[in-house]
């Protein structure tokens, strides 16, 4: 080999070269088909207004419906954290479809999606991404993680060691990877969806507070009725309906939708009463911790996008009281004696909710 000539990087090597670069404003990676320019939600980013949001997220929620059965708020709930640039815990017991809705959402969004397993012996670099010096250059060149993806799927993450769950840290909050001193932006949109098992604890490590503050919400599938899990088992009779659905948008529309939400209005109404509820988890008897002033913004952002893809451009009091316990709960820590007693984050936040009164 020539001095001063590169040689070909592995094929893994270039793919996620090629996730790392990019930004949701170019040409997809190789093997993602960009939506048609004359699609009806291919739309010019300035065009985006609260009705073409409230339209687009339609067609997202119809689409994910296809695979996720009986869930249709839980699956708005989640995209309106997706909406808001948030991340999403799905804390629920095996089965019951937490892959299957993020990959859903990555198939319909039209956007690249990884799945990363955490074990106990899953490194940060692992995750991230690693250094490897290139002979040929004589130089270290960076190989970018799983990470790199607009949708990642962290598979029980509660499995890996506090080190590696600290990995996600700086990707969920700042939206880039350091390595080396040198910060790699992720591709936009960005959106964590982690699982894990509230059941099996055995051989778990639980999320520090500092990390479970990051996730916009936590929320919970639960068991299909009779007849919806009729249906599921039917639609799989042959073949899966993931494989069947196919993009609805792509990443630069749901960027622009993303802008589009800031222009949504919270009347003094609503934004009082974010304010009651998230103060009102600071004195309440039965909790030790309450929500912090990161929970009052999650508050008002979620409460902007649940308003978009309900079709309205102001916010509603009810949909604060909605979206409250999914953003709240999991940012509250209930004293030792009430949970004795049989109290959970839930119950009180759902207590607060009846309690504090809309002016």
């Amino acid at each position: 080999m020539q001095q001063g000539i590169c040689r070909v990087l592995p094929k893994w090597v270039t793919m996620q070269r090629e996730a790392n670069e990019y930004r949701g404003d170019g040409p997809l990676p190789t093997g993602r088909q960009q939506m048609p320019k004359d699609d009806p939600v291919n739309l010019e980013p300035a065009a985006l207004t609260v009705p073409d949001v409230a339209h687009i997220t339609g067609l997202i929620i119809d689409n994910v419906s296809r695979v996720i059965f009986g869930k249709r708020e839980v699956i708005e709930d989640a995209l309106v954290a997706m909406l808001c640039a948030g991340h999403v815990l799905l804390e629920d017991v095996p089965g019951v479809g937490k892959t299957m809705l993020a990959r859903a959402f990555a198939t319909s969004l039209g956007s690249t999606y990884r799945r990363i397993q955490f074990t106990p012996d899953l490194l940060p670099s692992d995750v991230t991404g690693v250094s490897i010096y290139d002979q040929g250059c004589r130089e270290f060149r960076f190989a970018a993680g799983p990470v790199f993806a607009n949708v990642v799927l962290a598979d029980e993450i509660n499995r890996a060691s506090p080190k590696t769950q600290s990995a996600l840290l700086e990707c969920m909050e700042e939206g880039q990877v350091t390595v080396d001193g040198v910060a790699h932006p992720l591709p936009q949109p960005f959106v964590v969806m982690a699982t894990e098992n509230p059941i099996e604890y055995e051989g778990t490590y639980p999320l520090p507070e500092a990390q479970l503050d990051r996730f916009m919400m936590r929320l919970r599938i639960g068991y299909p009725t009779r007849d919806n899990e009729r249906a599921v088992v039917l639609e799989q009779q042959r073949e899966h309906p993931i494989r069947r659905i196919e993009a609805v948008t792509n990443a630069a529309t749901v960027l622009a939708m993303q802008r589009a939400l800031r222009e949504v209005h919270v009347q003094p109404r609503a934004q009082e009463y974010i304010l009651d509820l998230v103060t009102a988890t600071r004195s309440h008897p039965k909790i030790y911790l309450g929500a912090s002033p990161r929970g009052s913004l999650y508050l008002f952002r979620t409460a902007q996008a649940l308003a978009a893809v309900s079709g309205l451009d102001y916010v509603l009091p009810d949909h604060v009281k909605r979206l409250a316990p999914s953003v709240l709960a999991h940012r509250i820590i209930v004293r030792p004696e009430a949970r004795i007693a049989g109290a959970t984050a839930e119950e009180v936040l759902n207590d607060i909710v009846a309690a504090v009164p809309v002016d």
